[in-house]
Order: structure tokens, then C-alpha cells, then sequence
């Protein structure tokens, strides 16, 4: 009877033992993962900030003309300042220049298709939409004039891109 006590006293401790040596190694071997991974981190984050730097470098140099001057600083009193989309900025809110000029291109490629398919006329300048240009306005948004002003500029480059079947 001492006997089967004993041996389960000694299996229980071998086997409390080697959990604990189990857990010990593992997490060791997971304090070694984590600090490799924290070093990567580090690097990448050095790699990034040399990219963005060079970036950003190749942006100013890119950006100037053969003046000296930057791009970036010419505003034409006719056209406005240009934005990175290609189109003018002629103030007004964010939400009234975006909804205008999306207005505007698409009523210009679904005029530009239809015009495509009927193998009608190829001026834009007839379309009743471009001349209203008031499609999506609310008044919300600001300015009725300059949002016509915006969605007229638009329109020109949807009905092209209708015309050739995009």
C-alpha cells in the first residue's frame, strides 16, 4: 500500500517537474522570438523613414522647374491654383468641389457614350446637362456658380473618356 502511494507521489512530481520545464523552455524561447521581432520592427522602421526621406526628396526635386521656382507656387489668376487631380481650385468646400466635379464627369461619360453609340455630334458644349450643370447641386453645399463652374470643367474629360469607350 506504501508502496502505490510512493509511486504516485513520484510520478506526480516528475510530472509537475517537466511542466514546469516545459514552460520554462517555451517561454524562453518566446522571450527570444519577441526580441528578434522587436529588432525587425526597428529596422523596417529605419528603412521606412530613409524611404520617406528620399522620397520626399525626389518629390522637391521633381518639383522644380528650370526657374528655381516651385510648381507647387504658380497659381494662374485665370485657372486658380492646380490641385493633384489635375483640376483647378477655385475655393470653395471640399464636399461642393469633389461632388461637382464627380457630377460632371460622369454625366459627361454617360453623354460621351451615348453620343458614341448614336454616332451623333462630338461636342459636349450642346449637352443639356453641361449647360445646366447643376446635376447632385444642393444648396448645401455653397455657391451655385462655382459649383458649375467646377462640374463644367469635369464634364469635358468624362465625354472624352465616353467617346473612347471607357
Amino acid at each position: 500500500m506504501k508502496s502505490k502511494y510512493l509511486r504516485i507521489n513520484v510520478g506526480g512530481a516528475f510530472l509537475a517537474f517537466s511542466l514546469l520545464l516545459g514552460v520554462g523552455i517555451t517561454s524562453a524561447s518566446t522571450a527570444q522570438a519577441q526580441w528578434r521581432n522587436d529588432r525587425s520592427y526597428q529596422d523596417q522602421d529605419r528603412r521606412d523613414r530613409d524611404y520617406n526621406r528620399d522620397d520626399q526628396r525626389r518629390d522637391r526635386d521633381y518639383n522644380r522647374n528650370d526657374q528655381g521656382r516651385d510648381r507647387d507656387d504658380r497659381y494662374d489668376r485665370n485657372r486658380g491654383s492646380r490641385n493633384n487631380d489635375g483640376y483647378p481650385n477655385f475655393g470653395g468646400s471640399f464636399q461642393l468641389r469633389q461632388t461637382a466635379l464627380n457630377a460632371g464627369y460622369n454625366n459627361g461619360i454617360q453623354a460621351g457614350r451615348r453620343d458614341r453609340d448614336r454616332r451623333d455630334r462630338r461636342d459636349f458644349r450642346n449637352e443639356s446637362s453641361f449647360q445646366k450643370a447643376t446635376q447632385d447641386y444642393s444648396s448645401r453645399l455653397g455657391d451655385r456658380e462655382l459649383y458649375r463652374r467646377y462640374f463644367r470643367l469635369a464634364f469635358p474629360r468624362g465625354y472624352e473618356d465616353g467617346l473612347n469607350g471607357h
